[in-house]
């Protein structure tokens, strides 16, 4: 196969994927439609045939017609199987997976091989990890993929650190596609619709048969304009219902599971910090990419908390850190973080140009009776570095961090 001469290199992903590289582990790549999956399966073809010329790649992408026959997983099983070579390695890559139907059965015959080296990526949640836990656990290792991070953006595009580049970032998201587009309002946005149907009716109404097209769509909305929100279905129902809609509370549930299947949006819970507890109710959403977000409802200067909010949540992952909303005493915490056994607090300011803005943003961080870092991220640049011991953080500044 041909592999794609210009590639932008995303580096940190090629060093959570190397250590797991020729062994007995299917390497699963998961996330939204369109934040480079493809392009880091490419990375790693090009690494493997920098070490070894001769390598036996084998390359699926099921959005490409010549592989529209391979339907089945025994479909999956006889191509993969004419292609592989004996007493070397198989490099078996399969680029959007979860269109073939019972795909882990092949998974789990073509592991028996010890020569072969499989790496998937699919962007079904739901489907990637149920169906391979069923059949494969211990077997392999996911590695979610996110749009690209401000200081990959910036790289992408060739943009100095500032202000402007932020406000950019801000508006028209990380998909990584655009390094090929003017960033204007006039170029960006089509694009982000286009990716924003595919993903609603490719992945969230036609794979589970939704007919209630304009609620679903309604619903998408409504998230994008409450993030950082706590999330009530109950709620949403019982204001619907004032409108003359009747949707089910299970009914909403269910879409909020779709939606976070196709990584168009993510739940994170909410942590009772002093009774080390998760809640069963009150989430939050978040958006996997801000320009998509953008496209659900119109970009608004006055969101920027909300964005804030939903980039420093998106650093965070992309970070590596496990993250839920922090409860105490009735204060919130905005995120709770852990990574590697350490934990991490950290709250979300637009700016810190009140008193009682201060108080309230480091005072419920100071409550906290424990040494883990804590620290406020803001717009603001000029309050200071710290405050009582807890650190104040300019967003530019919270996004350069890995």
């Amino acid at each position: 196969m041909n592999i794609p001469s210009n590639i932008k290199s995303r580096d940190s992903y090629l060093k959570r994927i190397a250590p797991f590289m020729r062994k007995s582990l299917i390497k699963v790549l998961t996330g939204q439609r369109r934040v480079g999956k493809s392009y880091i399966l490419y990375q790693l073809m090009q690494l493997i045939r920098s070490e070894e010329p001769d390598a036996n790649i084998i390359y699926i992408n099921k959005e490409q017609m010549e592989f529209d026959v391979i339907r089945t997983a025994k479909d999956l099983n006889d191509y993969v199987v004419s292609q592989c070579m004996a007493d070397k390695h198989n490099y078996i890559f399969i680029d959007e997976i979860q269109d073939i139907d019972e795909f882990e059965k092949a998974m789990r015959s073509l592991l028996l091989n010890e020569w072969n080296d499989i790496y998937i990526t699919g962007s079904n949640a739901t489907m990637l990890s149920g169906e391979l836990a069923t059949y494969l656990s211990g077997r392999y290792i996911e590695i979610p993929i996110y749009g690209l991070s401000y200081t990959e953006f910036l790289s992408f595009h060739s943009l100095p650190d500032t202000e402007e580049s932020l406000a950019k970032y801000f508006k028209y998201g990380g998909l990584p596609y655009l390094i090929h587009l003017e960033l204007t309002d006039e170029v960006v946005p089509e694009y982000l619709r286009s990716i924003y149907s595919t993903i609603i009716f490719r992945d969230v109404v036609t794979r589970h048969n939704i007919r209630n097209t304009v609620f679903l769509e309604n619903f998408i909305s409504f998230l994008a304009d409450n993030i950082g929100n706590v999330f009530s279905a109950k709620k949403i129902s019982d204001y619907l219902k004032s409108q003359n809609l009747h949707i089910s509370t299970n009914q909403i549930l269910q879409y909020s599971d779709y939606l976070c299947a196709a990584f168009l949006i993510h739940k994170v819970g909410r942590y009772d910090i002093v009774g080390k507890r998760m809640f069963e109710i009150g989430d939050k959403y978040y958006f996997e990419d801000l320009g998509i977000r953008n496209t659900a409802v119109k970009y608004k200067p006055q969101d920027r908390g909300k964005l804030l909010e939903n980039v420093v949540y998106n650093h965070l992952r992309y970070c590596g850190y496990t993250v839920n909303i922090g409860a105490m005493s009735g204060q919130e915490i905005d995120f709770v973080c852990e990574r590697h056994g350490e934990r991490r607090y950290v709250q979300v300011a637009l700016r810190l140009d009140e008193e009682t803005t201060i108080r309230r943003e480091f005072g419920n961080l100071l409550k906290i009776q424990d040494n883990y870092p804590k620290e406020v991220v803001t717009m603001d640049k000029f309050f200071g570095s710290s405050y009582m011991g807890v650190k104040h953080v300019h967003i530019a500044d919270f996004l350069k961090e890995e």
